[in-house]
């Protein structure tokens, strides 16, 4: 029987409910995650994709339907419930950072510890075990803005797994980052993947990007389009099929 972290029934997101500008961004989706899987979300501008990555991670909560991650439903759960939950279970990367420029790189990667409550000696020796295998001590006591972009998203990678999280959430986390920075970061939620069995969701709108993933969604329109497994397929392969598929989503924009 297979081991599914997180599933999404009948997903439903509608804003402005009742109103006369009612709108469904998500229609009726069901969606599952197994674990350790790499999954990529992608889609045109304006699908829905942030909405789906936002409703199936706590971020948001659906109209109708059921999220349920590690079998428990987040829409019977308080906002200090879920809250609690998303630090224990969820980590995140952003394409912004995120990062408190207030706080110093030892700080915003230890908030999430902190926020749990673990014992100062148990965050200190935590904080500077993930800055080590992210070549980032020597940064510890440096400010965001001291920092380049690969610097800082390294630090938001260390925030995000310091309490050890099954699922990464990963919206654009490329977005700000030069190439070289880029295939850095990639490789290095690859490794994750593959060495740690950390289930990734990740949103790009880049095919290179996606091509690192084992299975493709394509979301257009509030419903999920296509999907793409990579299997046996080599990366080049899988990049290939990936460009195809947007080609073919351009072609039918530009017929209508």
């Amino acid at each position: 029987m297979e081991e599914y972290v997180l599933q999404a029934k009948n997903l439903t997101k509608i804003y402005g409910l009742h109103t006369e500008n009612e709108f469904e961004a998500l229609h009726s989706i069901d969606f599952a995650v197994r674990l350790g899987e790499f999954i990529c979300v992608m889609g045109p501008s304006g699908s829905g994709k942030s909405t789906f990555i936002n409703n199936i991670s706590t971020i948001d909560i659906p109209t109708y339907g059921s999220v349920r991650i590690h079998d428990i439903d987040i829409r019977t759960m308080s906002s200090q419930e879920i809250g609690r939950f998303r630090y224990q279970n969820l980590g995140f990367v952003f394409q912004d950072f995120n990062l408190l420029d207030t706080h110093t790189l030892y700080e915003n990667i230890a908030m999430p510890l902190a926020l749990a409550k673990v014992k100062q000696a148990d965050i200190s020796q935590r904080v500077k075990e993930m800055a080590e295998q992210f070549n980032i001590a020597h940064l510890l006591k440096k400010y965001p803005y001291q920092c380049s972009g690969g610097q800082k998203q390294r630090a938001a990678i260390c925030r995000a797994l310091i309490a050890n999280p099954q699922i990464i959430i990963a919206d654009e986390p490329t977005g700000n980052l030069d190439s070289e920075n880029s295939h850095e970061l990639l490789m290095l939620l690859k490794r994750l993947n593959e060495q740690n069995h950390v289930t990734i969701i990740m949103v790009s709108h880049d095919p290179l990007i996606a091509s690192y993933s084992s299975r493709l969604i394509y979301i257009k329109d509030g419903y999920i389009e296509e999907t793409l497994e990579r299997h046996q397929l080599s990366q080049d392969e899988y990049f290939e099929q990936i460009v195809e598929l947007n080609s073919v989503e351009s072609r039918r924009l530009f017929q209508k």
